[in-house]
């Protein structure tokens, strides 16, 4: 899912051969490879050993999940510093560079992926486009990155809630993958968010435009910063494992057009993020924009998944949650929401999936997740 032109497999104990989808080049021509096992889900995964720095004070290699849940606005800070994102070049994002962007997507070739070895996947659902335009999901978007110089990709995000600034978020929520490669250490560059992508349907069905409010009605919005889980930064890569269960981030962007306004003012709204949601209870809506095959990247779509089941590679972390959806790479990031005193709110979002489309994965926020947004939110 991190590096231009392959996928590789993973085998999740004897239950899962799992595959992530590259950043770039992901398309049809892309091949597989084998790579070596992930962890048994029945063992914890041992701590990496790439000489990963951490936060002072910290004992070395990764923290437990109990000293995370501990960490401080400094300890969080002093990890953020470490792991700076590029600053965006401002109007870098044309319609041209944006039709070039390769999903960053994860996939999954499963065979049966199991928590414990009791979940049985979710039935599968066919993605559902949404109308045009895109007045109801103005929250939803699309956020474009290079993963190298010229190697344009693209995720999905959604705009979140942000408890410093109600009302006014600049909070984005996608995926760990499409902020950083993980465990290798690379920090993607020109990083950007176009909420309600192609809401009108002008660029739909291979159509050109030049004005840019035809395909960004609410503008193109740079990167500032972000920050994702310290388990993926250590352990994120290009299959599917442990870090995979922390695949989430948050990131903070600014209006190109220096108005001032929030993101939040500007789509009219944000959604709260739900942390330690009662998964049980819930019945999940996924929201994307898949490009691989037979999407093109250009429409938003939705799956009603319902309830969901259980994905794990290290059952000493929170399982994945996996609903039955047929959307495709480009998805990543994309949202996930259920409701919650009957307005919608986002426990998840897309992590990993089947090459054959059918389900995906996302992980479950819990305390881990929930300090990352205390951090940014607090920070901005």
């Amino acid at each position: 899912m991190n590096s231009a032109g392959r996928r590789r497999s993973a085998a999740v104990g004897a239950a899962a051969a799992l595959t992530l989808l590259a950043t770039a080049g992901c398309g049809s021509s892309a091949t597989r490879q084998a790579a070596p096992p992930a962890p048994s889900p029945t063992s914890a995964a041992p701590a990496p050993s790439n000489g990963l720095a951490l936060p002072s004070g910290l004992p070395g290699g990764l923290p437990s999940l109990n000293d995370l849940k501990k960490w401080k606005f400094s300890d969080w800070d002093n990890w953020a510093k470490q792991h700076a994102i590029p600053q965006a070049v401002k109007g870098f994002w044309n319609l041209q560079k944006m039709l070039q962007a390769k999903p960053s997507d994860p996939v999954v070739q499963p065979q049966q992926p199991t928590d414990g070895g009791t979940d049985p996947l979710p039935a599968p659902l066919p993605a559902q486009a949404i109308a045009h335009p895109y007045a109801q999901n103005a929250v939803d978007g699309k956020v474009f990155f290079d993963v190298a110089p010229g190697k344009h990709a693209v995720c999905s995000a959604t705009v979140i809630s942000d408890p410093q600034h109600p009302g006014k978020s600049n909070l984005i929520w996608t995926a760990g993958h499409c902020l950083t490669s993980g465990k290798s250490g690379q920090q993607y560059s020109n990083i950007a968010f176009v909420p309600a992508f192609n809401s009108s349907g002008a660029v739909s069905g291979g159509k050109q435009v030049d004005n840019q409010g035809q395909f960004a009605p609410f503008g193109v919005w740079d990167a500032t910063a972000g920050i994702s889980s310290p388990q993926w930064y250590a352990e994120g890569g290009e299959t599917g494992g442990p870090a995979s269960q922390y695949d989430f981030a948050i990131i903070r962007v600014q209006s190109q057009d220096g108005s001032g306004k929030s993101l939040e003012e500007t789509v009219g709204g944000s959604v709260p993020v739900w942390f330690n949601a009662p998964r049980d209870q819930l019945k999940i809506n996924a929201v994307g924009y898949p490009a691989a095959p037979p999407f093109d990247g250009m429409e938003m779509e939705h799956c009603d998944g319902g309830q969901a089941t259980r994905l794990s590679f290290d059952t000493s972390r929170p399982a994945m949650d996996v609903i039955g959806c047929g959307m495709t790479a480009g998805s990543s990031g994309g949202g996930w929401f259920a409701l919650r005193n009957g307005k919608p709110a986002l426990v998840s979002n897309t992590s990993i999936g089947p090459e054959e489309s059918g389900w995906l994965a996302g992980p479950y926020l819990d305390d881990v997740a929930q300090s990352a947004l205390d951090y940014i939110s607090k920070k901005g």
